[in-house]
């Protein structure tokens, strides 16, 4: 029964996608919706984005073995959306309404060279395809506990849907469905958390679980700062500066129709953002009560839907999950299809390259971009793992060149590429020589930010320095 309701639901999501995607007329509404995305269509779509795999069975299982300090997940998503809001986010978009850029390459193009442009675009490929991985073996985890289907089928079937519904009408098309997911993840978690509170275990029972478990230390597991500063900032370092540099948010950002709405939009979900984000860590720390001896703890959520809710709510819960799962995998899409076609066949290959081809192009890459991710899931195996993959190598890539060059016209092109093609080998090296432990708080991500960050000062000194000759 559960089963065949998320089949229906799917045929829902693919058939408003194929609906919506007859308004599209171009690439400028495949790639930003024509740039007339309202206030409620921007706010669901990066809602929508923001709360996939990792957000929802990744942190609930974060949630199961480390407890209250799994908060830090989302919720640095939340600080990070408020900073593009109001900080990033206005400035880059006046830049994109001026020059009629679709994707970040566009924008790194117009601020520092084409070399930039296709380092950015083949390592951010590598990574998409990362996190892509980790929305599908999510869903292969929620589909194979609630609904008895092999992961290996639920990975499968989870990136047939977002194919489709994406292929169809890119932007213009997920942000309707995403609009319809986020209203049914908003039911479902906000349903299920109070139940699972009256239900299954309230916070006494959770601090008397966690005081008789041997497994964990309560007083660690109770607090939301129980995995130390070294460890907040381990997490804050990677996931804050990676989702106002995500190329999949700031393109999506693209499509607003005018800088107020981001301000509105954008800042809005990230305040969801921030109340949302103990929903699923308090949902992992009840399936710890009820479920003690889960061994892989991502498999907490999809066992409490199966074994801890009533039929009704666990339906309910699993469509709000596929739909974070399938939302984030539509952005990913979304993300490598468009810098594929854009940063590389068109500015490459065909320079001259029609509207239509460009289009056809995108929606081919979209289809093989959603094969690559599938397959890649099924040899990943896990999803926390498969999205740190992907933050990180985004930030240490992005994260200085991008904010240096809105803020500042002194960073040259030539800064920019040595410091993306230092940065992510050395930031690889420490990873491996300290075990990913780097040098006391001074992760490995951010000793590749800060090597990024060192490389640019230099540059600038030497122009200062030659300037003054």
């Amino acid at each position: 029964m559960i089963l065949a309701v998320l089949v229906l639901y799917s045929i829902l999501l693919v058939a408003i996608g194929f609906v919506s995607s007859r308004r599209v007329g171009g690439s400028s509404d495949f790639y930003v919706a024509g740039r007339r995305l309202s206030t409620p269509l921007l706010f669901s779509t990066f809602l929508a984005a923001n709360l996939g795999a990792g957000s929802t069975v990744g942190v609930a299982g974060f949630g199961y073995s480390d407890g209250l300090s799994a908060w830090w997940w989302v919720a640095s998503a939340g600080f990070d959306s408020l900073a593009l809001a109001f900080l990033i986010g206005p400035r880059i978009y006046r830049i994109s309404a001026k020059h009629n850029l679709y994707t970040v390459g566009d924008y790194l193009e117009l601020r520092y060279n084409r070399q930039v442009r296709l380092l950015m675009a083949v390592l951010l490929w590598l990574g998409s395809l990362a996190i892509l991985a980790g929305q599908l073996i999510a869903l292969g985890f929620i589909l194979n506990v609630v609904a008895g289907v092999p992961a290996r089928w639920g990975m499968v079937f989870g990136g047939v849907i977002v194919t489709l519904y994406f292929t169809a009408g890119g932007l213009l098309s997920t942000s309707w469905v995403n609009l319809v997911q986020v209203c049914v993840k908003a039911v479902g978690f906000g349903l299920a958390l109070p139940w699972a509170l009256s239900n299954i275990a309230g916070w006494q029972e959770i601090q008397a679980a966690a005081v008789q478990a041997t497994a964990v230390d309560a007083e660690s597991y109770l607090s939301p700062f129980g995995i130390g500063i070294g460890g907040i900032f381990g997490y804050a370092i990677i996931l804050i500066p990676s989702f106002f540099v995500s190329p999949g948010l700031l393109q999506k950002l693209y499509g607003a129709k005018d800088e107020r709405t981001i301000r509105r939009g954008v800042g809005l979900q990230g305040l969801v953002l921030l109340v949302y984000s103990a929903f699923p860590v308090l949902l992992g720390m009840i399936a710890f009560v009820r479920f003690p001896g889960i061994e892989n703890p991502e498999l907490a959520l999809p066992t409490l839907l199966a074994e801890g809710f009533p039929a009704w709510l666990g339906g309910l819960m699993l469509a709000a999950i596929f739909s974070a799962e399938v939302s984030s995998a539509d952005a990913v899409l979304f993300m490598l299809s468009t810098s594929v076609a854009r940063d590389f066949y068109q500015t490459t290959l065909r320079p001259q390259a029609s509207d239509a081809n460009l289009l056809r192009v995108t929606r081919i890459t979209a289809v093989v971009g959603g094969l690559a991710g599938t397959v890649l899931a099924l040899w990943f195996g896990s999803i926390l793992k498969a999205l740190l993959v992907f933050y990180s190598l985004l930030v240490v890539t992005l994260f200085v060149p991008l904010v240096a060059g809105l803020y500042s016209a002194r960073p040259t092109a030539r800064a920019a590429f040595t410091a993306m093609v230092l940065s992510v080998p050395a930031t690889v090296v420490i990873h491996i020589t300290t075990e990913g432990k780097g040098f006391g708080i001074l992760t490995p991500v951010a000793a590749g930010i800060l090597l990024s960050g060192m490389i640019f000062i230099a540059f600038a000194a030497r122009q200062t320095r030659e300037a003054s000759v």
